[in-house]
């Protein structure tokens, strides 16, 4: 089915009509040229109506737009950004050279957040501004990906702080139509005029309970692809039902799972409305997971057996986990489960217990979206280096009695998009010394070398310059606080003496939740002081952020810094700025000398604000948690240093202390040490910075490795799986239910470990020895299974497992086998290692797919 998009009803001069193509394309967003077109319009206007390109042109008067059509000026500015947006639309990408037989499916990308521009604001934090990063850089690309979310009429929420420090939730309800989005038209069923085709706004509808709720599919162009998102607001649903998708992350639990079930089972629909083809489903975060429900549903629908459906789901799933702690992965009461899906099972009731059973908690008895996923997905990731290892760890038991480290969920650490994130004086500098074509290349670490040949004097004087943007953007934020909260003129007047662009400016902002612990730097307010006043060495302090409105731990963090911040001797040195959206953060991330980040080790999944802030040469000063642990390597930046396995108090007064420590002794003298009014060895530490970690951490490089490690497998194996009327995935479900059910009579009948008598021998330890062990596979063929050795080595990091493969040696009877391998002579078996059975095949997407393991 062909699709058409409409244009936004905008009266423009033929000269200038294209500027509404690219005002609804977000690629707008990362083209710094398109951004100043639209500025030079109005630039108050487009400030006012927060760099929306849709409002600036509907609210532009029109003899302003008639003028400009008539600028010679402007005509030829707004040419080349036309001619780059065509070219940018039509060009080659790194997907149609790498994979040209792949281009023919979508990959479906799932977020119940995006976080594209502050112009589109429904995004919270992390999640949506990487889920935003994402779609940017699969557009770079030209990776074939489709994102599918929910518009909130209300978006998250708008902050204000009154004078006492308390967060102010604003809910707004935004016009659709003055949003950089579109409704979806698809062909109506009758014609227009003069038999002309004619159109329709797409709509679809998702059972919810007892009911059906009526959804409109609204389209987000992020550049080459297109992000659907899905509207309850409609007069045909009910009052409560309209409020679902009012806004990300509010409500009860109800709301929470009815928007899941909008979410995953409403976008599987609208892809299919739309008559999309899609190849793999990537779940970002555990939301979207009842995606699985309605993708099992669809092959029941076509006679597929459920074993074999679920095959099929499997391996065409890609699931993204984002969530350091079980406390944060939704999980909803049975009851509660059961009344939202008594609709769907009163016609799959047959298949009610298999499919409750994919996320179902037995521990807490309640179905967790994270269990469905994992279920559901064959390949899985983590957020970075560490966050794979808490993962893994998290869920060891849903995979059987294996090693954490064999646990099959990978990591693929998170990145920032550039092109968004990047200053533009920066690239401007950087284009000058770097060859011509670094941006596009920008995951070749040998190009950043040339990083190194900027003259100091160059890039200190661009990092000052977006550093004086910062202040004034702070300070008018400041202003505005004081103005509505009804403070003085005075009070209001003096924030103009607020911030110093010669002092060291350190950032802080990010989502208030306890674990990132925002006020650790206020434990010593006495040493912070002498920190902060030094009349030689000055040292002030950015604060931005949110809190959940049920967060009130979160709230009390923010107001301990505002207190904090109208103390006498903080007052103007330390500042907390309202509302932190994409524009906040850009400034910030782009104008600080230093990013600070002291999340509680291991809670920080990933972490990207310190990303953004690397490739603007502002210096990370973090806890080694999250990307920083790989990032690290002791040149490049400060690590905060505490014993990660200390209790949550150690920790406190260890990161606590150095803080402080390396503020005095290390960032404080660097910044502060000038040659001719330049830091130079500073100016070396943003160099390293930038060459270090601008190749690595942005989503180009993060997105490459979705498709080569996640996307690609994934379609290349749902190919064969599907082929010749799913032959290979029957084969594959028949396999996996003929091993269940046999499994219990795999047997290891004996072990025998070389020693006379079971008693030690003192042997040397590196000398070997002949294992051999006896295992009974029953109806099992025995190359089906794997026989490994298992046995713990000392090393610096801890006892890790070592995994000696045991080959057949020779078939003693009908089913039963010897096998045998070579370990070090002193181990005994029992007390040093053990005999471990599991099934294997090739047709599996890793090792452990199947979790059932016999040990001896």
């Amino acid at each position: 089915m062909h699709t058409t998009f409409p244009v936004k009803s905008i009266p423009l001069p033929n000269a200038i009509s294209r500027l509404s193509d690219i005002a609804i394309n977000l690629w707008f967003s990362w083209n710094d040229s398109a951004k100043s077109l639209f500025a030079s319009i109005d630039e108050p206007l487009w400030h006012q109506v927060q760099h929306n390109p849709v409002r600036l042109l509907m609210e532009t008067k029109q003899e302003t737009l008639t003028r400009l059509a008539e600028d010679g000026g402007f005509l030829r500015r707004y040419q080349q950004v036309v001619q780059q947006y065509d070219s940018y639309m039509q060009g080659e990408t790194w997907f149609k050279r790498n994979y040209p037989q792949h281009g023919h499916q979508a990959i479906a990308y799932f977020s119940a957040e995006f976080g594209f521009h502050e112009s589109l604001p429904i995004y919270s934090g992390g999640l949506g501004i990487l889920a935003g990063d994402h779609c940017k850089s699969a557009s770079d690309l030209g990776i074939p990906l489709v994102g599918v979310g929910l518009m909130y009429r209300k978006g998250y929420f708008k902050q204000k702080i009154d004078t006492h420090g308390n967060q102010i939730t604003e809910n707004v309800a935004y016009d659709f139509n003055k949003l950089p989005i579109t409704p979806v038209l698809v062909p109506s069923d009758t014609t227009g005029d003069h038999g002309q085709p004619s159109f329709e706004e797409l709509y679809i509808t998702v059972p919810v309970a007892d009911r059906t709720v009526r959804l409109k599919v609204w389209l987000v162009q992020v550049g080459r692809n297109p992000v659907y998102l899905l509207d309850a607001d409609l007069q045909d649903n009910s009052p409560w039902d309209r409020q679902l998708t009012e806004q990300l992350y509010g409500g009860t639990q109800d709301v929470r799972i009815a928007q899941e079930i909008l979410l995953g089972m409403g976008g599987l629909r609208a892809l299919r409305a739309l008559g999309i083809p899609t190849g793999a489903f990537h779940i970002n975060e555990g939301h979207a997971a009842f995606l699985s429900f309605e993708r099992l549903r669809e092959q029941l629908d076509q006679g597929v057996p459920f074993h074999v459906a679920l095959e099929i789901v499997r391996a065409s799933t890609v699931f993204t986990t984002h969530t350091p702690v079980p406390a944060g992965h939704d999980a909803f009461p049975m009851p509660m489960y059961e009344y939202y899906f008594s609709q769907f099972f009163n016609t799959y009731g047959a298949h009610k217990d298999a499919m409750t059973s994919l996320g179902y908690d037995e521990k807490k008895q309640l179905f967790n979206m994270t269990h469905l996923a994992l279920h559901t997905a064959a390949l899985r990731n983590g957020v970075s280096k560490l966050h794979g290892h808490v993962s893994r760890d998290m869920f060891r038991e849903l995979h059987g009695h294996i090693d954490v480290k064999e646990v099959p969920i990978e990591h693929i650490t998170n990145g920032v998009h550039m092109s968004t994130w990047l200053a533009a004086e920066l690239k401007e500098l950087f284009s000058r010394f770097m060859p011509g074509y670094w941006l596009e290349q920008q995951t070749n670490r040998d190009l950043w070398h040339s990083v190194t040949t900027i003259p100091d004097a160059s890039l200190w004087g661009t990092h000052e310059a977006l550093k004086e943007k910062l202040i004034r953007e702070a300070r008018a934020n400041l202003r505005e606080q004081r103005r509505r909260n009804g403070m003085s003129a005075d009070r209001i007047d003096e924030v103009k003496h607020y911030l110093s662009k010669d002092a060291l400016t350190i950032g802080f902002a990010r989502r208030f939740a306890t674990y990132k612990r925002a006020t650790l730097l206020f434990n010593n307010l006495d040493r912070l002081d002498r920190i902060v006043n030094n009349p030689e060495r000055p040292v002030q302090f950015i604060f931005a952020g949110k809190a959940h409105p049920a967060d009130m731990p979160g709230q009390d963090m923010i107001r301990h810094i505002h207190h904090v911040s109208q103390m006498d001797r903080f007052r103007g040195k330390i500042v907390m700025l309202e509302n932190y959206d994409m524009d906040i953060a850009r400034a910030l991330v782009q104008g600080v000398d230093v990013w600070m980040n002291n999340p509680r080790r291991p809670y920080e999944a990933s972490g990207t604000s310190g990303q953004k802030a690397a490739m603007n040469g502002v210096i990370n000063f973090s806890v080694l948690d999250g990307w920083w642990e790989e990032g690290y390597d002791g040149t490049n930046g400060w690590s905060i240093l505490a014993n990660p396995d200390g209790d949550d108090s150690a920790q406190d007064q260890e990161n606590t202390e150095s803080i402080y420590h390396v503020l005095e002794h290390e960032i404080v003298p660097l910044y502060y040490d000038r040659h001719n009014g330049i830091p130079s060895r500073w100016v070396e530490k943003m160099k390293r910075s930038i060459e270090t970690l601008a190749p690595v951490y942005n989503t180009d490089r993060m997105v490459m490795d979705y498709t080569n490690g996640t996307y690609i497998p994934t379609l290349s194996r749902i190919q064969r799986l599907v082929a010749d009327q799913y032959a290979e995935a029957t084969r594959v479900a028949d396999f996996k239910q003929f091993i269940r059910s046999n499994w219990h009579q795999v047997r290891v009948l004996e072990v025998n470990d070389g020693l006379s008598n079971g008693k030690p021998n003192a042997r040397p330890m590196d000398m070997m020895k002949e294992v051999t062990a006896t295992i009974s596979f029953g109806p099992v063929w025995h190359r089906d299974a794997a026989v490994d050795l298992i046995y713990y080595e000392e090393r610096p990091e801890g006892w890790e497992q070592v995994t000696v493969p045991m080959e057949p040696a020779r078939q003693l009877s009908e089913g039963t086998f010897l096998y045998r391998a070579q370990i070090p002579a002193h181990l005994r078996h029992g007390a040093h290692f053990s005999v471990r059975v599991h099934p294997i095949s090739d047709s599996f997407a890793h090792r452990f797919e199947l979790p059932l393991i016999k040990r001896f």
